[in-house]
């Protein structure tokens, strides 16, 4: 791949996860949380399982590595899908992907713990509670003088389910680090959690109504839109994105790599707009302002960056 191939690689996986929170926002309006999980994540299990064996590689059946991915399935793709799903019955698409973009924040926290090359330093704090202020000014919207009690709770419980699903892609994205570290190849982790995650939701979700979750729903009931929808966050936002992904951190490296942070707002925010007629405020631009300028605090060396210009 080259430099140019990468970049505009760059560019499309940020439209592309940017795009999610858009797709996921239809889905919820005619399919249960979890069921909408499901065909996102058995599509996508189904095509990178099918690359896997393409590429010769085999998913593995010694405990330790299955172990990892029964992890990496939970933390890292069903609960974060599910309460970013169930999130957005709640609250905007563009204001997800907003609060989505806190889980750089809390990585920092994580990694501070997990790996010596990753502590804390002043700079991060200073981020970290830029960050965080960020989501106390989004977290305001939730209490206005149009809604009801019953309506800003549930505003506040949406936002908050994103934040919670932020916490579980920083823990499943540390955890991943070590695993791909040490032993399991990128590609493996991928198909091999999201084979996981397309079981466990499976199972919730088709035999969950005997426990009271709510009941799937008939694909040949869905509207074309919800349908359309759907389909795209599998074959697109699931599956194709992780074919993107992986090869732009070998061509860019993981840094440069993780600065597509910075397009997933503005792509949720600007679709959710001009599709879904979301209300942008001046209190949703000033915390996704402080939320997006926290992650360039904490990932941009000024000194690194001024040297490269002098230079």
């Amino acid at each position: 791949m080259t430099t140019k191939q990468a970049w505009t690689g760059f560019w499309i996986l940020g439209f592309i996860w940017g795009s999610s929170f858009l797709f996921i926002r239809i889905g919820v309006e005619q399919l249960p949380p979890f069921q909408l999980v499901f065909i996102r994540t058995a599509i996508a299990a189904i095509g990178l399982t099918g690359v896997l064996y393409a590429r010769g590689k085999r998913l593995p059946t010694d405990w330790r590595s299955i172990r990892d991915l029964l992890f990496l399935g939970i933390v890292n793709t069903v609960l974060p899908f599910a309460f970013i799903t169930w999130g957005e019955i709640q609250i905007e698409s563009g204001l997800a992907s907003v609060l989505q973009g806190t889980a750089a924040l809390f990585t920092l926290v994580v990694a501070h713990f997990a790996f010596a090359d990753e502590r804390m330093t002043l700079r991060k704090i200073a981020g970290l509670i830029i960050g965080f202020l960020g989501v106390i000014v989004l977290a305001s919207r939730s209490t206005g003088t149009d809604t009801t009690e019953v309506d800003s709770t549930l505003h506040l419980l949406g936002q908050l389910a994103i934040v919670v699903a932020s916490f579980c892609y920083a823990l499943g994205g540390t955890y991943g680090r070590k695993a791909m570290q040490n032993r399991l190849d990128p590609l493996v982790v991928s198909a091999g959690a999201m084979l996981v995650a397309a079981i466990v939701t499976g199972l919730i979700a088709y035999l969950g109504p005997v426990v009271g979750v709510t009941p799937p729903v008939a694909l040949d009931q869905l509207e074309p839109r919800v349908l359309g929808a759907i389909l795209a966050l599998g074959l697109v936002n699931t599956f194709g994105a992780y074919l993107i992904f992986y090869p732009l951190v070998a061509a860019l490296g993981a840094a440069r790599t993780s600065m597509v942070t910075y397009i997933i707002p503005v792509v949720g925010l600007v679709l959710g707009a001009l599709f879904l007629n979301e209300q942008v405020d001046a209190r949703l631009i000033i915390g996704a302002l402080m939320i997006l300028g926290s992650i360039a605090i904490v990932n941009l060396n000024l000194g690194s960056v001024l040297k490269r210009a002098r230079a």
